[in-house]
């Protein structure tokens, strides 16, 4: 099985599905920014990977820290947790994204099957779901 790190060259000529109202070219634009975009994710992801173990490793050397220090030490390590939890969420957007291009079935909503408008997409190219639904799921 290939990888999206492994696509990234894949031909510019994705499948326009039938109904969309984007173009070849326009998809090709849109993969090629999502790939950018997951790569510049990795990098942030594992530097908040690096800054999380230095923060584990300084956590264990708090001879004579008072609980203040101890405090503001799990603090720093638990922002710096969610921070890396949320880039993991978004490089896995953008990867479903990257995978819905090549598969072509980018730009169609997940729940309802409906066109996802193309503002949207291009505004948030990893939507998966249209506003309504959306919405919806949102109010659960």
């Amino acid at each position: 099985m290939t990888s999206v790190a492994d696509r990234k060259n894949a031909p510019s000529d994705l499948s326009v599905p039938q109904g969309s109202d984007w173009t070849s070219e326009e998809l090709a634009e849109v993969r090629t920014d999502l790939v950018q975009q997951l790569s510049e994710l990795q990098a942030a992801y594992d530097r908040s990977l690096a800054d999380l173990n230095d923060l584990q490793r300084s956590s264990t050397d708090g001879a004579g820290d008072d609980q203040a220090d101890a405090g503001s030490k799990t603090f720093e390590r638990e922002q710096e947790q969610s921070i890396a939890a949320n880039r993991l969420d978004l490089i896995s957007q953008v990867q479903r994204a990257i995978e819905r291009l090549d598969a072509g079935t980018y730009g169609f909503c997940e729940s309802c099957g409906k066109l996802i408008p193309k503002p949207r997409l291009q505004a948030f190219p990893a939507a998966t779901l249209d506003v309504a639904c959306k919405q919806r799921e949102e109010r659960r």
